[in-house]
């Protein structure tokens, strides 16, 4: 199940052309501090090229919600510290939790990010149209990695393609990503999901 964690960390902002500029990773993680509370559709590209879509919101630091559309069952939050995973194929009340910190998600989760000291950071290099940064677990490089393509002027993170220990590929793009002034905190609370599901504290 851990590939699902990974899965859970895979999304991307698309606005706007790509522009031809290799970014710095202290410009990268400005932009990732800059951005607070913000929501967005997203389409998920499975290895086998199947779509997923759902709505996914971002609260930093340290809160992420992906909510998938039917007939998908599968809900991934990250609040408190923790990843709660509800899949509707075997856990549909209570959610598998992993540890936020051993996740790539706590990259872009983190109060201030500097991935220029993040030793998750493993490879920093251009295309031709975007800058990407890959990142993996440093004590465990067997769970795979996770790639985030950023382009500049001005800076988008753009798609986020993770690949798991058996090189299964999956891409997740966002739509336009909306700042909001607030989002509830429940929506990031996986004790309270689980309590909205019937799972006594």
């Amino acid at each position: 199940m851990y590939r699902r964690t990974f899965l859970a960390t895979a999304a991307a902002f698309t606005a706007g052309p790509a522009f031809s500029m290799q970014l710095s990773l202290n410009d990268i993680s400005r932009y990732l501090n800059g951005i607070e509370r913000a929501t967005s559709d997203f389409t998920q590209v499975n290895d086998d090229g199947t779509l997923s879509t759902g709505k996914f919101y971002i609260r930093r630091p340290g809160r992420m919600r992906f909510e998938y559309d039917p007939p998908e069952k599968l809900l991934v939050m990250a609040g408190a510290g923790q990843v709660g995973i509800f899949d509707g194929k075997s856990n549909v009340q209570k959610a598998e939790r992993y540890p936020l910190r051993r996740t790539p998600l706590n990259l872009i989760l983190e109060k201030n990010v500097n991935l220029a000291r993040r030793n998750m950071v493993v490879g920093h290099s251009f295309d031709g149209t975007a800058t990407i940064v890959t990142a993996q677990d440093p004590e465990h490089p067997e769970y795979g990695n996770i790639q985030l393509k950023f382009t500049a002027d001005p800076i988008e993170l753009r798609q986020w393609i993770v690949t798991d220990g058996q090189g299964a590929r999956t891409t997740v793009i966002l739509g336009q990503l909306k700042k909001v002034d607030d989002l509830s905190s429940t929506l990031f609370n996986i004790s309270y999901e689980e309590g909205q599901r019937g799972v006594k504290p």
